[in-house]
């Protein structure tokens, strides 16, 4: 599995409303080759954009994702709180997103968020979609209840399981979460655990790396990819 050195955080990072179709668009102008998003279930069972369970903190309704529909959130504004130039950008499908990914040429980093008590589910669904669309994705998850489900949906598509920092057991969470890949955080690898992930062949990216000079150390350890949240500090010339 190839990844993209750089890979914009949450659609765009600093640059855009997070987990919007603006973002994406955005990052493709700029030249940005991968993005990762989040993906929730709505009320309805559709997969949709956004990182939190609630809806305050980037958009302009109130409550729960999980009780309300797909086209209700397609309604609400989560764009304004970013800034006034993107007011109106709704919040999009999943479906919406991976076809404009495809479109545009972009590597995808699907993170399956999945409210308590619904992991399962949303692995299936968000698996469901990932699979039909005809970009290059990967799916990742911090829970193996929603990495399991989605390795029962689509078997085919890959996986990464997603940590804080490394475990000494890590080889087993990999298996258990049927996952060929390791995300972790940038400030908790260590060199050990770089060498030990590489050593067996799969993919490690880094999370959320915002300096220049932190992935070059990252990249030095042998590191595969950083999410960052400045995309843009790359792009003339790509790390």
């Amino acid at each position: 599995m190839i990844y993209p050195r750089i890979i914009a955080h949450r659609c765009g990072g600093a640059l855009t409303p997070e987990n919007t179709l603006a973002g994406l668009r955005l990052m493709a102008r700029i030249g940005c080759r991968g993005v990762e998003f989040d993906a929730m279930l709505a009320a309805d069972g559709v997969p949709v954009l956004i990182h939190d369970e609630t809806l305050e903190r980037t958009t302009a309704g109130r409550g729960r994702v999980a009780d309300m529909s797909s086209a209700r959130l397609a309604r609400l504004d989560a764009g304004a709180r970013h800034h006034q130039a993107f007011a109106v950008e709704p919040v999009p499908t999943l479906d919406e997103a991976l076809q404009l990914c495809a479109a545009l040429g972009l590597w995808a980093n699907v993170e399956i968020k999945a409210a308590a008590g619904h992991e399962a589910e949303a692995g299936r669904a968000v698996a469901r979609r990932a699979a039909a669309a005809t970009g290059k994705v990967v799916l990742s998850s911090f829970s193996v209840a929603a990495m399991r489900a989605a390795a029962d949906e689509a078997a085919q598509l890959p996986r990464a399981m997603l940590v804080e920092a490394i475990p000494a057991d890590w080889r087993e969470s990999v298996a258990a979460a049927g996952a060929c890949a390791l995300h972790c955080a940038a400030s908790a690898l260590t060199a050990e655990a770089s060498a030990a992930v590489r050593a067996a062949g799969l993919p490690l990216a880094c999370y959320t790396v915002d300096r220049r000079d932190d992935a070059a150390r990252l990249f030095a350890m042998g590191v595969n990819a950083v999410f960052t949240d400045r995309p843009d500090l790359w792009l003339t010339s790509e790390m």
